[in-house]
C-alpha cells in the first residue's frame, strides 16, 4: 500500500513471503495496492522499491499496479452483478452517516445507565442494527424512488451460513456471515475498491499463497465471499500476529517504528535486519543467527508464532553485530569508508590505514557507526589533542621508556603485529618491567586516549612513520611543560 514508507512489520511481512517463495522454489510477487489514488504518493512507491531492494527481497516479475487494472476489476462486479451475487445499491453517504450517528447516540444513551428492562433489551437490539454489519435495503431488489441515481455496487454477504478458514497460524477461525457487511465492489464513480481488487489479482496472478498481518484477517472473511461468488478457489492464508513494542503496545513511532531506510542510515546491515526480522515471530529451535542460505533451507509456517513479538533494539544490535562479522573485509571497508565520508573528507594514507586495521575491527560494535567510531584512532590528525588524564600516563619514567620504544620501533625491519609484539616483550624482559608499565604510555602516545584494540595491532595498523611521528609529538610536546 503506496501510502508512506516501508514499514518495518511490511518489511517482515515481505521477508516471510520471499522465504516461502524460495524454500518451495516458487516466485515471489510484489503488488502496488494503490486503488486509493487520494493516499497513494510515487514517493511512497518508491520508497518500497528502494526498502525490498536493500534488503535484497526482489520480486520474481515486474510489480503490479491495480490503478492499472480498473477494467478488469470492472469486468467482474459487473459478472457478480449478473449472477446475483452482487446488486445495486442506491443508498448514499449522507444515509450512511445518518445511521451510524443514530447508532452512536443510542449506545451513548446505553452507557448513561438510564435505561434498563425491555426497553434496555430494545435499544441494545436498535444499536446492534445500525452499528454492526451493513445490510442494504435494495439487496432484494427493491427500486429506487429516482431512476436516475447513482449507485454503488455491492456484495451480497452470506446471511444464514458461518464463514471457514483453516488459517496456516491461527488454525481454524469461523465468523458468521451476519457479521460480515454488504461490502462495495465498485464505488458510485465506477471505480473499484481495494476489496475487490485483491481478489481479482489474487486469482488472476496465480497467488497460491498469502502472508500477511492479523490485522488483515477480518478482509479475509469479507474477500472470501468474492471468491466463492465467481467460483474461483483462494489461495492459502497464513495471519501473523503484528510486530508490538517492548510495553506490549501496538508498534508505533514512539517504539521505533521506522522505515527500512532509518535503519539503513543508522548502520544496521541488510543481513542483520533480515536474521532479526526472521527471528521476530519465527523460530527453529534456539538458533540465534541465520544466514540467507540457512534461512531459505529453514523457513516454514509451521514456525510462525501465534504470539506477537517485540521488537527488542538490544537483540536487533547483537544479532547485527555478528553479521558486520561476518562481512566480507573489502565490503565492510566501504561502508565504514562511507559513512565516515559522509562526515568528512579522508586522505588516501587514512583509507590504507582503515583498509588494514578493518578486519580487527569488526568485532567492535553493533552497527557501521560504531565501527567508524572505534577507526577513530586511525584517522587522527598531528599533533594528537591530549586531555589531562591522558597527560597523567605520561609522568616521569614514561616518558624515558617512550623515548626507548622509538628508538626500537626505529630500527624494525618487519612491521605487523607479531612482530611490534616480539619487540614490546623483549624490551619488557630486558628491563624487568611488565607490559602494565609500558602500554598504558604508548597506547596514549599513539591513541590519544582514543579507544582501540590490542596494543600490537594498534602500533601495526598505524605503521611505522605514524607511530614514531606521534610518540615524537608527545616527547616534545612534554618536554616543553
Amino acid at each position: 500500500s503506496p501510502t508512506g514508507f516501508l514499514h518495518i512489520g511490511g518489511a517482515r511481512t515481505a521477508l516471510f513471503n520471499w522465504l516461502f517463495a524460495r524454500h518451495h522454489n516458487g516466485e515471489f510477487l510484489l503488488r502496488i495496492e494503490d486503488t486509493d489514488k487520494a493516499r497513494s504518493t510515487q514517493a511512497a512507491i518508491d520508497a518500497i522499491f528502494d526498502g525490498l531492494d536493500w534488503l535484497g527481497l526482489k520480486p520474481d516479475q515486474e510489480p503490479v499496479y491495480q490503478s492499472q487494472r480498473i477494467d478488469r476489476h470492472v469486468e467482474i462486479a459487473n459478472a457478480l452483478l449478473e449472477s446475483g451475487a452482487a446488486f445495486k445499491c442506491y443508498v448514499t453517504q449522507d444515509e450512511l452517516s445518518e445511521r451510524r450517528e443514530r447508532g452512536q447516540l443510542i449506545l451513548q444513551e446505553i452507557k448513561s445507565g438510564h435505561v434498563e428492562g425491555d426497553e434496555l433489551v430494545a435499544l441494545k437490539a436498535a444499536a446492534n442494527e445500525l452499528v454492526g454489519a451493513f445490510r442494504s435495503p435494495y439487496r432484494d431488489g427493491i427500486a429506487p424512488k429516482d431512476g436516475q441515481a447513482k449507485y454503488t455496487v455491492r456484495l451480497r454477504a452470506p446471511d444464514d451460513t458461518d464463514l471457514h478458514l483453516e488459517d496456516q497460524v491461527q488454525g481454524n477461525v469461523t465468523t458468521a456471515g451476519q457479521e460480515i457487511d454488504d461490502l462495495i465492489l465498485l464505488r458510485a464513480d465506477g471505480t473499484p475498491t481495494y476489496m475487490l481488487a485483491v481478489v481479482v489479482d489474487d486469482h488472476d496472478m496465480g497467488i497460491t499463497q498469502v502472508i500477511r498481518g492479523d490485522d488483515h484477517l477480518t478482509n479475509t472473511f469479507r474477500q472470501l465471499p468474492i471468491f466463492s461468488g465467481m467460483g474461483w478457489e483462494p489461495p492459502s492464508y497464513a495471519h501473523i500476529p503484528l510486530i508490538h513494542g517492548q510495553d506490549g503496545k501496538k508498534l508505533s513511532k514512539r517504539h521505533g517504528a521506522l522505515g527500512v531506510e532509518a535503519y539503513r542510515d543508522m548502520g544496521y546491515l541488510p543481513d542483520g535486519i533480515n536474521n532479526y526480522l526472521l527471528r521476530l515471530g519465527w523460530a527453529h529451535g534456539d538458533e540465534e543467527f541465520i544466514v540467507q542460505d540457512d534461512a531459505i533451507r529453514l523457513f516454514g509456517l509451521k514456525g510462525l508464532n501465534k504470539a506477537p513479538a517485540r521488537l527488542d533494539f538490544d537483540k536487533l544490535g547483537a544479532i547485527n553485530s555478528y553479521h558486520i562479522q561476518k562481512t566480507e573485509p573489502a565490503t565492510l571497508f566501504n561502508l565504514v569508508l562511507n559513512h565516515i565520508q559522509s562526515e568528512g573528507d579522508v586522505t588516501s594514507t587514512q583509507e590504507k590505514r582503515l583498509k588494514s586495521a578493518i578486519s580487527g575491527l569488526s568485532d567492535r560494535g553493533q552497527t557501521i557507526p560504531d565501527i567508524a567510531k572505534a577507526a577513530e584512532f586511525l584517522l587522527c590528525e598531528r599533533p594528537i589533542a591530549l586531555n589531562a588524564k591522558a597527560r597523567k600516563k605520561l609522568k616521569g619514567d614514561a616518558l624515558e621508556r617512550l623515548q626507548d620504544l622509538s628508538t626500537i620501533f626505529e630500527t624494525m625491519e618487519s612491521w605487523n603485529a607479531e612482530a611490534v609484539a616480539r619487540e614490546l616483550d623483549t624490551y619488557c624482559e630486558s628491563k624487568e618491567l611488565s607490559m602494565g608499565q609500558v602500554g598504558p604510555a604508548l597506547r596514549t602516545a599513539v591513541t590519544g586516549g582514543l579507544p582501540a584494540p590490542d596494543l600490537d595491532k594498534t602500533v601495526a595498523w598505524l605503521g611505522k612513520e605514524e607511530v614514531l611521528g606521534r610518540i615524537n609529538d608527545v616527547l616534545a610536546s612534554m618536554k616543553q611543560e
